[in-house]
């Protein structure tokens, strides 16, 4: 009897020691416009050299973290591939149909004497500088703070200038219970507010 029992204390030590390590939590992130922008060739022309997105965050790996009553923390982490290529390939899905063709670079100084030198109308860096979703549950319910900030480098050949346009995103909310429908509900149209406004008016 005394083996029984060990050998139960020792399974229900193991399971609430898995439950303790935490995990990672993937999210579904994505960019879907609301708006639409019939200006858009006509302002950046018919060719956009595009550089690989800059994730200049001090962990790109991450999204975030969800702390729960008990247990060890969870990490966010975007579920498909890493958030810049999940921006990138947002951008060449949505801005064909509009008469702009992307044109991948490996880079650009952002200079606007550069401009010259790069076989598209326009060229666009975008650098993420925050992208960050924390959660914490609560007795009553869990709060969530989320902040998102990028940087967009536009140079335009036909004005001869580099605009440079700072997006930033703070958001607090609570709810019932976090899961990560509701972490992406509250995430994605963060990024629907940046990218369909910087579309509708790129400079």
């Amino acid at each position: 009897m005394k083996a029984f029992r060990w050998i139960g204390i020792l399974l229900v030590s193991f399971s609430l020691l898995s439950c303790a390590q935490g995990g990672k939590v993937p999210l579904n992130i994505q960019y879907q416009p609301v708006k639409q922008f019939p200006d858009l060739q006509q302002k950046i022309g018919s060719t956009l050299a595009v550089t690989p997105v800059k994730d200049v965050r001090q962990d790109p790996s991450y999204l975030g973290m969800h702390t729960p009553l008990a247990g060890n923390m969870e990490y966010y982490k975007s579920a498909a591939f890493p958030l810049d290529e999940v921006i990138m390939g947002s951008l060449s899905r949505i801005l064909p149909p509009y008469g702009v063709k992307l044109v991948p670079i490996p880079r650009w100084d952002g200079n606007p004497e550069s401009l010259k030198e790069i076989d598209a109308d326009s060229v666009m860096t975008i650098e993420i500088r925050k992208f960050w979703a924390e959660s914490k549950s609560e007795v009553w319910g869990s709060e969530v703070n989320i902040s998102v900030q990028f940087l967009i480098y536009l140079g335009v050949k036909k004005e001869n200038k580099v605009f440079t346009r700072n997006f930033q995103v703070d958001k607090s909310d609570t709810t019932l219970r976090v899961t990560p429908e509701w972490m992406e509900g509250a995430i994605n149209p963060i990024l629907t507010q940046i990218f369909d406004s910087f579309f509708s008016n790129p400079y």
